[in-house]
């Protein structure tokens, strides 16, 4: 990431000074010649937002996936919630991204599966000690929660793309996360859609979760 590509903008009053993520000397190259992320250093603390803007292709992608654990970085150091993910093993990596929202650029549901079943998978496969009413609950709440509690039974091909947005925030948020990071959140949407997305972005940030934004996207920043 050539830093004349990126900026890091820290926002929102920081009530403790306790990073909840943290990276040094991050370093990523595709290649001989396709040099990522080169020494990128940051910072984001209990009760703040980080925002990373940069042109496409500058890295904020890659840094978001060496921070989840699903691109392995060459050389640099990353704790999250004081855990260093780089030298982590699979479970105790996993138990770590639990307490992680990632919203991916494509949105990630499963075609085959109805919104309520996408939703249910993943609290089957995260909170296995919930019974089918206490699991029908939180469905219904977190889709209320992201205005869609009507396409509980519509497959992801029946949806906008906005609404998929919606539907994907809505798995990310049904784990109550404690730090969620968005890869680009409006990507491919029309800037009515794209507005009603960082709305919604800035709703789930009163709700006091910190989280990281990565994107072109400058409204919210404005915000």
């Amino acid at each position: 990431m050539e830093q004349e590509a990126t900026i890091i903008i820290p926002q929102g009053k920081i009530k403790e000074k306790e990073a909840v993520i943290e990276i040094k000397g991050l370093v990523k190259s595709f290649g001989e010649n396709n040099h990522v992320l080169k020494g990128v250093n940051l910072s984001l603390n209990k009760g703040e937002d980080l925002v990373i803007l940069g042109r496409s292709g500058s890295g904020k992608s890659i840094t978001i996936k060496c921070i989840v654990g699903l691109v392995l970085a060459d050389e640099g150091e990353i704790k999250v919630f004081g855990q260093d993910i780089m030298n982590l093993e699979t479970t105790k990596l996993n138990e770590v991204r639990i307490r992680i929202g990632f919203l991916f650029q494509n949105s990630a549901l499963y075609d085959s599966m109805t919104v309520k079943q996408n939703l249910a998978f993943t609290l089957k496969r995260h909170a296995s000690d919930l019974t089918s009413e206490e699991i029908e609950i939180e469905i219904h709440n977190v889709l209320e929660s992201v205005g869609l509690a009507e396409a509980i039974n519509k497959m992801p091909s029946e949806l906008s793309g906005g609404m998929r947005k919606r539907i994907a925030l809505a798995r990310t948020l049904i784990l109550k996360p404690e730090v969620i990071l968005y890869d680009e959140p409006t990507t491919g949407l029309d800037t009515i859609t794209s507005r009603e997305i960082s709305e919604l972005i800035l709703e789930i940030k009163k709700k006091t979760i910190p989280l990281q934004l990565l994107s072109h996207m400058t409204w919210p920043v404005q915000n």
